[in-house]
């Protein structure tokens, strides 16, 4: 086993150290989620925190980590004999990203079931992480399916695994640390809520900084074992601190007037639901006993809430998470006071963040775009602008875009196996049951009824005595479903002088993010590629991070001629290099233009042509015609018509009128 790096030989990331610190104390603050650049740590704090949680009884010959003082009643290794026990340290259990269903809840022996009545159950990662930490790394990539389990488990405490009727339970209750890099995409807002905490980390700007944190990296690398040896006695002192922070836990005091601040604090940021209000408490609770007290400070309060707030509070899909530490402060200043007990809840005094902690402030939140506030800007007659004579000049600042709306849904035809999403059809693990077949290597969902179709036949022939069904593993069906996946949504922006009005520019602007929300929602991949002037640029490659296409496309500056060959030959080849990456994941390609185009010789020819392939590779494509004026010269419809798909202008993009409409431009060209 190699030795992990030391937790307080962590340089710098006060508050992510302060957080798991916390979490180490009280496991019912409820996790940490820990969002930050590549590079900054995030993994071996928590890799390192394992070694510093204290030892845990568990039942002699027990898999699922049974407490001798409380075993589980409901243990599928019980009834469990009184006495045996043994002690062990607290496990940190990895849950890969792209671990399978069985491999997370366990796997069931559906034929030893059927045949013999028995429950063969091998346990899974949230069996081994029972009375630990189930650490996830990227957990914003973690398949939907996988994220329903997590959230069953962390709600009621226990895993359940149910094959047609037949099941198991066991206990499953463990600390929650889940790592990812927001530029790779945002996480479920269901399981956002279940982690306890949040803290942003980033690398340090301070060369001094810099310079320890690769001093200390090498001297890791070079031994392991010498390195983690000299920081020893900093590692014993801060697992010390740990167990008797927990051991004074029970006897630290909320107030009255600590509790006023916490519910105060909430309603000032309009949080949802209850839960920041409890883990708050826990997490005020928490600090104190870190710090060696039995009451609970305003300090303490301010503190809980930079921590179990930011990703509670209500807040646009595209707004960075933060909290205006300015309100907060007013927030506890005038819900403060005395609480009767002699604390006037100032403030004032910084918690004791002792070895391994800090108080940490919060980070400022980065930049996101925000919508200029006119709903009902639309393009209005004449403001088109000719494209400029010259390549590239005429250039304009970037417009804002304006409020975005719901847009209805654009889908892929067909029936597609990408990964799981919420947009196109396709066969997946979960969703309705279609049909069966047999099973292609392990059995993962019986069907049970075509399982005892196939198995009747051959009963009188394998002998069957008894009221039990023979059934031997070439009757078994796996049953074949149907659900949603995510698709690649690929915008090719026309960003020439034609479309540079300043009021059109932000509308079409309004429009791409209003289907950048949807494809947030759905869990699609976007891509963005720009053409303007003489050139096509890929301003954002095919990512999970929808919001970085968003801050992309707010700094879009327009101008010069439209060049659209180039920009739907290069989303082309895009396209082709994706298709390599990930072959299962179906495209749609949104072009936002007005069907211009211009600089070079025969230019609308050579659009004509590129257009082509796309309709020769069966991609799914939408037009969102941006042409305004009494005159019109339907240039993007014609466009479309190349494509292969159709073509909606910016009003009908809120209509009921496109409901299928790729699925149906899809069919009208099949059948023509």
């Amino acid at each position: 086993m190699s030795t992990p790096f030391p937790f307080t030989a962590v340089v710098g990331q006060d508050d992510l150290r302060l957080a798991l610190l916390l979490n180490a104390v009280s496991p019912a603050v409820g996790g940490v989620l820990v969002r930050g650049e590549k590079g900054t740590a995030k993994s071996t704090a928590v890799r390192a925190l394992s070694a510093l949680m204290p030892e845990v009884d568990v039942v002699s010959g027990c898999r699922f980590s049974c407490d001798p003082d409380s075993p589980d009643p409901g243990c599928p290794d019980g009834p469990h004999a009184p006495g045996a026990f043994a002690s062990r340290p607290a496990r940190m259990v990895e849950l890969p990203v792209g671990a399978s269903e069985d491999r997370l809840v366990g796997a069931l022996d559906i034929e030893r079931a059927l045949a013999e009545g028995v429950k063969a159950f091998e346990p899974g990662l949230l069996a081994d992480a029972h009375r630990g930490i189930l650490y996830v790394d990227e957990v914003n990539l973690l398949h939907d399916h996988l994220v329903d389990l997590l959230l069953d488990a962390a709600a009621m405490g226990a895993s359940y695994v149910e094959r047609e009727g037949v099941s198991v339970r066991h206990a499953a209750r463990f600390l929650l640390v889940g790592t990812m890099n927001p530029e790779e995409g945002e996480l479920r807002p269901q399981l956002l809520d279940r982690f306890g905490l949040t803290v942003e980390v980033a690398a340090s700007r301070e060369p001094d900084q810099r310079v320890e944190v690769v001093r200390r990296r090498l001297a890791y690398d070079d031994d392991p074992a010498g390195f983690a040896a000299r920081w020893a006695d900093e590692e014993a002192a801060v697992r010390a601190r740990i167990v008797a922070a927990r051991e004074l836990l029970p006897s630290v005091r909320l107030g009255d007037g600590a509790l006023r601040q916490i519910a105060a604090t909430c309603a000032a940021f309009e949080v949802d639901g209850m839960r920041a209000d409890i883990v708050m408490a826990r997490t005020a609770t928490a600090l104190a006993a870190w710090a060696g007290r039995t009451e609970v400070l305003a300090e303490d309060v301010r503190q809980a809430a930079l921590l179990a707030l930011p990703h509670r509070r209500r807040r646009n899909p595209f707004d960075a998470p933060g909290l205006d530490e300015d309100k907060l402060d007013e927030t506890l200043e005038e819900f403060g006071g005395s609480d009767g007990d002699g604390h006037d809840g100032d403030g004032d005094d910084d918690p004791d963040p002792g070895p391994g902690g800090g108080p940490g402030g919060q980070p400022e939140p980065d930049d996101a775009p925000q919508g200029d506030g006119d709903a009902a800007a639309r393009p209005e007659a004449g403001e088109g602008g000719e494209p400029q004579p010259s390549g590239g000049g005429g250039e304009q600042s970037p417009a804002r875009a304006a409020e975005p709306f719901r847009t209805k849904v654009l889908s892929v035809p067909g029936l597609g196996e990408g990964a799981a999403g919420r947009r196109s059809r396709a066969r997946t693990e979960h969703g309705r049951t279609t049909g069966a077949r047999r099973p292609r290597g392990a059995l993962t969902k019986l069907h049970l009824a075509a399982t005892v179709q196939a198995a009747a036949p051959h009963q009188r022939a394998r002998g069957r005595s008894g009221p039990g069904l023979v059934v031997r593993r070439d009757d078994l069906r796996q049953a074949t479903r149907e659900g949603r996946e995510g698709n690649l949504v690929l915008f090719v922006v026309d960003a020439s002088g034609s479309m540079a009005a300043r009021q059109r520019m932000s509308a079409v602007k309004g429009a791409v993010l209003s289907l950048l929300l949807d494809a947030y929602q759905r869990r699609d991949k976007v891509g963005l590629v720009t053409f303007r002037g003489s050139a096509a640029d890929v301003a954002l490659p095919p990512t999970s991070s929808v919001d970085a296409a968003a801050v992309r496309l707010e700094s879009l500056p327009t101008g010069g001629r439209t060049p659209l060959a180039a920009g739907l030959l290069r989303a082309h080849e895009v396209l082709r290099v994706e298709r390599l990456r990930d072959p299962a994941r179906r495209a749609l390609v949104v072009v936002v233009t007005d069907g211009r185009a211009t600089g070079g010789p025969e230019p609308v020819a050579l659009a004509g042509r590129a257009a082509r392939l796309f309709a020769a590779d069966g991609t799914a494509s939408v037009v969102v015609d941006c042409e305004s004026g009494p005159v019109r010269l339907g240039l993007a419809g014609r466009l479309a018509g190349e494509l292969g798909g159709t073509a909606v202008t910016l009003d009908e993009l809120r209509a009921d009128s496109i409901a299928g409409l790729v699925k149906d431009v899809q069919a009208t060209r099949r059948a023509a």
